[in-house]
């Protein structure tokens, strides 16, 4: 009977590190980029429809305003973002952090989007809240429609590479 009590708090402690090592593994591929830094502060904010601050954020808001923080001013909405002249379009294969993405989830054309982050993955605002998804989500692959580039190379290299 008298085991028990210190193989439970070993189970505890086991758990709580697993809990800790994940946390932190959920990031994108820039863990320590400003790009990142910013994004990182904003996961897990409500998603409000027309949202623009963290009191909640649609998917164009929190975009909007995570370039906002970077310097970079971007149109409001998705579909402006998409057809924007400030950015060039970019080939899925070649997405780099800080490529807006862009998703059809109305039926109708552009009517999300997301940064990427790196590792096949972007961060977005939707009905969870700020998130990080995988690009190969089920829902999210087969409503892709493409990428534009607002960061020139000095920015991103400024912005979204590693700190060193």
């Amino acid at each position: 009977m008298g085991r028990g009590l210190p193989v439970l708090r070993k189970v505890s402690a086991l758990l709580l590190g697993l809990v800790f090592v994940l946390a932190f593994q959920v990031g994108s591929a820039f863990a320590s980029s400003k790009l990142d830094d910013t994004i990182d502060k904003l996961i897990g904010i409500d998603y409000k429809y027309g949202g623009t601050t963290t009191k909640g954020f649609d998917c164009s808001g929190f975009t909007g305003y995570v370039f906002d923080k970077l310097g970079i001013d971007l149109p409001r909405s998705s579909r402006d973002m998409f057809g924007w002249d400030g950015g060039t379009k970019v080939d899925r294969d070649e997405l780099r952090a800080g490529d807006l993405v862009f998703f059809n989830t109305s039926g109708s054309g552009v009517s999300h989007v997301g940064i990427y982050v790196g590792n096949n993955k972007f961060a977005h605002s939707h009905s969870a809240g700020v998130a990080i998804t995988s690009m190969d989500d089920k829902y999210y692959a087969k409503r892709y429609l493409g990428a534009r580039r607002v960061m020139s190379t000095e920015t991103y290299k400024k912005l979204a590479t590693e700190a060193e």
